[in-house]
């Protein structure tokens, strides 16, 4: 498997290789109150190591992959990867990766940035900061993949989304903008390896876990004073939620490697292509998809009207 953790998996899904992206730590930051785990993509290493599977770790900073190496010498190995970096350099550092153990079997691919700010506030800059990792590095890292996969006519790709691109909410609209364009991504991926069978695809979505993720957003730099109130508000409710959001990544980490293994909570059931984890996410996802049910039957007679006429 290949995350911005890496970790690879086999053909008889034993002794597999998972390459997990995005694996770094807070960034100095103090964890935030509760039970708290430092990310979904270090506890996707652990879950996939657990299970006797090789790694490939890979993130930025290398301080919290050497860590994980260390405890785990004989199944993980860590690489620095940098999403943003040029599509030459990233394919080299894949071809390094499929190097170490002669195969990557799954890539995931769990890299991303968040940035509080209105759309006006954050300007095409912000938008392009967040696009940068969020979106164009997780097509890059995918697309330096998919040929070893395609050769060897086996492997599996894991996006990690988030419930945000479906519930847009203040103050990270670059973000839910980003969510909402890989989700369409994978989309597209799955219906462009399915029938060719040597990949398969799962985009996950995530709620609100217990990860430093909210800890690490950046902050638009430019303050439009009319947001003012909106923005309190906003920051407010973040600080309350830090620490106390409803997901447990180590669950969720298991829940994926489940159904990329086709065990556990996965086992004799049909594989999603959209894998959700959370209460919040379900309860979010199910309230947006409501609210564009009822639009559409409300405005049917509209829609149905513009038809060329027969």
């Amino acid at each position: 498997m290949v995350t911005n953790i890496g970790v690879g998996y086999a053909d008889a899904w034993s002794n597999e290789t998972m390459v997990i992206k995005g694996l770094n730590a807070a960034n100095g930051l103090t964890p935030p109150r509760g039970t708290v785990r430092w990310g979904l993509g270090r506890e996707l290493a652990l879950a996939v190591l657990s299970r006797g599977d090789n790694v490939i770790a890979t993130a930025h900073s290398m301080e919290t992959l050497e860590v994980l190496q260390a405890s785990h010498p004989d199944q993980c190995s860590v690489l620095q990867l940098d999403v943003t970096d040029t599509f030459d350099s990233l394919s080299a550092k894949a071809k390094a990766a499929v190097a170490v153990w002669g195969r990557v079997d799954v890539l995931v691919n769990n890299a991303g940035h968040g940035l509080m700010g209105t759309v006006e506030e954050a300007g095409a800059e912000g938008f392009m900061y967040i696009y940068k990792t969020n979106i164009y590095g997780v097509v890059n890292v995918t697309n330096t993949f998919l040929p070893y996969m395609r050769d060897r006519q086996s492997g599996t790709v894991v996006i990690v989304g988030s419930r945000s691109g479906w519930y847009t909410h203040y103050p990270v609209s670059p973000y839910n903008s980003s969510k909402a364009a890989i989700h369409a991504i994978a989309d597209a991926l799955t219906l462009e390896l399915r029938p060719r069978a040597f990949a398969y695809l799962h985009n996950v979505i995530p709620g609100g876990h217990r990860t430093l993720a909210i800890s690490n957003c950046r902050v638009a730099t430019g303050k439009v004073p009319e947001y003012a109130k909106l923005r309190a508000v906003a920051n407010e409710a973040f600080q309350i939620t830090n620490g106390a959001e409803n997901g447990d990544p180590k669950k969720a980490a298991n829940a994926i490697v489940d159904v990329v293994r086709a065990e556990g909570v996965a086992e004799g059931r049909s594989l999603p292509d959209t894998l959700f984890t959370g209460s919040d996410a379900l309860r979010d996802v199910r309230a947006k998809c409501r609210a564009v049910l009822e639009t559409l039957d409300e405005w049917e007679d509209v829609a149905i009207s513009i038809d060329v006429d027969q």
